[in-house]
């Protein structure tokens, strides 16, 4: 019976010494509280919003007048963001002193790279754009109609429509005549059926015969205006 009672004052020893290791090793590392409050632009609170520290090591929400709470934060630089699906906030760099666990310095960030703006604590936070997830439908504009090249084909096609018989005006019988050369040239080339046509006549003479008539027939006018 002895010997169970020292074996259990050793245990009693060692077990106590072990807390109060533990106790002096909790008490060296001092933590410290992070809070503040998200305002909408319009200066309203904003609540239910998720708050982090050091991409998720720390997770908060706002209540229902937005103000937040970090609890048993350690002392170093910490980085905090706040995710909402309506509005975008800057980044915030805290640091915790361990001397000074209770008035931080806090940095923000409007966006990853910009240049740094020195804030007060308590934190209070607004958003600096509003997310925008759908695109304005345009309006009906005559600028985009001109974009299109069939409108543009079919503004051409009535143009010259238009000045073509004022151009014809201006012409002799002569100028006339090669313009509508010309033009059945244009068709002969558009169309198959008469290229070959052309080509078989060109290869039995007729073509040839039907191009002296012609200009047997040219001259005959121009004698008789003479």
């Amino acid at each position: 019976m002895v010997i169970i009672s020292r074996l259990l004052q050793a245990f009693a020893l060692l077990f106590t010494s072990i807390q109060a290791t533990a106790a002096t090793t909790t008490g060296s590392i001092p933590t410290g509280s992070i809070e503040g409050r998200l305002l909408q632009p319009d200066g309203y609170p904003l609540n239910i919003t998720r708050l982090t520290i050091n991409h998720g090591e720390y997770s908060t929400y706002t209540n229902a007048v937005g103000k937040f709470t970090f609890h048993n934060v350690g002392p170093g630089v910490h980085l905090l963001d706040v995710h909402n699906k309506y509005f975008s906030f800057g980044q915030v760099k805290i640091q915790l002193l361990e001397h000074s666990m209770d008035s931080p310095n806090c940095i923000e960030y409007v966006y990853p790279g910009s240049q740094k703006q020195p804030i007060d604590y308590p934190l209070t936070l607004r958003p600096h754009a509003k997310y925008s997830y759908f695109q304005k439908r345009p309006g009906i504009s005559f600028l985009f109609l001109l974009k299109n090249p069939m409108v543009i084909i079919m503004i051409m096609s009535v143009g010259i429509m238009y000045l073509m018989p004022k151009m014809m005006e201006g012409m002799d019988d002569e100028q006339k005549e090669q313009m509508k050369k010309q033009m059945e040239m244009q068709q002969n080339i558009t169309d198959p059926s008469k290229m070959l046509k052309q080509l078989w006549g060109d290869m039995s003479g007729e073509d040839g015969n039907e191009n002296s008539k012609k200009v047997k027939k040219e001259k005959g006018r121009r004698l008789k205006r003479e």
